[in-house]
């Protein structure tokens, strides 16, 4: 039995870099030898064993072969004569597919080493044709080291999966890992431009493919193409450390125009519902968790109102902040705030602009929140009316907040 240290913690440990998560990889085993030395199996498609003490895993090495489309399309095999070699060679890409003994000995038989010297993503190959998932997975991989680029022939056979149909075979719920995880990484944005590039872009999110070549109007979008703002925007996100809620919600909030009519170009009157009709099927294709749909959903229906706070009457400050939930849900509405500064961020020159909005929101909800409903409520003789009486308490709060006129014309200040 040997033991080795494989896929990223040995390519984080060359780059330098912290090592998160261990794999590792057991030549000359049995299962029934795994399970005698103690380790705990939970392979479900093939032999996985957890260390009875740091309960990181250990993997048979294993050949697979293709049998179906999509990724669970495979039988894999494992035995004691299967070599590391054969192992290594079923990875992803080269980068992946390096081993490391347990003393020391590095085993890279695919040029790994080379191409993280050179920052390069390439198949290891022509395997990675026979999982779709190695797009998704690629397309993170270039967000977490946005400074690699893609080999040009990996970039070639990508394109060929998609055009084969092998995406089309992705079961939502991977889709959405992939793209979540991706969401998360360094530069969100190299993600969507791998996928764009190889076409898988318009299979997985057709509504965010819509958005390059729409045009906005250059005194707000300096950028103008409505898809360079939107990955523009993501990235923002992430250089501000947002929530996956957050991003996820700059990364859907403009989804309206990208089917804004023809005639108004630049212009996108209305595109706030659009972006809500697009957004609801989007989330039910690939299942995305009900905290990033819900703030998703809340920013693209309201981020041009939070944007213009200066401008709005205190009644409507209540009614968005009501429409949102804010009151019972701030971390919620905190999440779409941070997603309405990316938003106004994310555009060409504004990277490094002051963004007030959020704090006069942050102040306005407070000071609602800090009404006292339940003492309105006792003192209301008619119960009827406390609704109204709570609501108008919270405006009254809020134009004093803001430093603005009620209502009724009256200075507050």
């Amino acid at each position: 039995m040997k033991i080795y240290s494989v896929g990223g913690a040995v390519r984080d440990e060359l780059l330098g870099l912290p090592v998160q998560d261990k794999d590792w990889v057991v030549v000359g085993a049995t299962p029934e030898a795994m399970v005698a030395a103690g380790y705990l199996p939970v392979g479900k498609d093939f032999p996985v064993f957890l260390h009875p003490e740091t309960r990181e895993e250990y993997a048979l090495a294993r050949t697979e072969r293709k049998t179906a489309p999509g990724y669970k399309g495979f039988v894999f095999h494992t035995d004691p004569d299967v070599t590391l070699e054969e192992d290594l060679i079923r990875r992803d890409l080269t980068v992946n597919a390096i081993a490391k003994d347990e003393a020391g000995n590095i085993y890279d038989p695919h040029g790994g080493r080379r191409d993280l010297a050179a920052r390069v993503l390439r198949h290891v190959s022509a395997a990675f044709a026979e999982d779709p998932v190695r797009i998704l997975r690629l397309a993170r991989f270039a967000a977490r080291f946005p400074d690699f680029s893609v080999a040009a022939e990996t970039e070639a056979l990508m394109a060929q999966m998609v055009a084969a149909g092998e995406v089309d075979h992705l079961v939502p719920e991977r889709v959405w890992q992939e793209l979540a995880r991706g969401l998360m990484e360094q530069k969100p944005s190299r993600m969507f431009d791998v996928l764009r590039s190889c076409g898988a872009l318009e299979k997985l999110l057709p509504e965010v493919n819509a958005l390059w070549g729409v045009p906005q109007r250059a005194d707000y979008h300096p950028e103008i193409d409505t898809g360079v703002h939107v990955m523009m925007v993501i990235d923002m996100a992430a250089r501000i450390n947002a929530s996956l809620p957050a991003r996820f919600a700059g990364l859907t909030h403009d989804l309206g125009k990208g089917n804004t009519p023809a005639d108004i170009l630049p212009r996108h009157i209305g595109h706030e519902l659009r972006s809500v009709q697009l957004l609801e099927p989007l989330c039910e294709r690939l299942r995305v968790p009900t905290d990033c749909r819900d703030a998703a959903r809340l920013a693209a229906r309201h981020h041009g109102e939070i944007h213009r706070v200066d401008e709005l009457r205190p009644l409507t400050v209540v009614k968005v902040l009501e429409r949102c939930d804010a009151l019972r849900r701030p971390q919620r509405f905190d999440d779409i705030l941070v997603a309405c500064e990316a938003d106004y961020r994310g555009r060409l020159g504004w990277q490094d602009k002051v963004y007030a909005a959020p704090e006069q929101w942050r102040s306005a909800l407070a000071a609602a929140r800090g009404v006292d409903a339940a003492g309105i409520a006792k003192a209301c003789a008619d119960p009827g009316q406390i609704p109204q009486r709570i609501h108008a308490a919270r405006v009254l709060a809020v134009a004093k907040t803001l430093g603005r006129h009620d209502e009724q014309g009256e200075s507050t200040e």
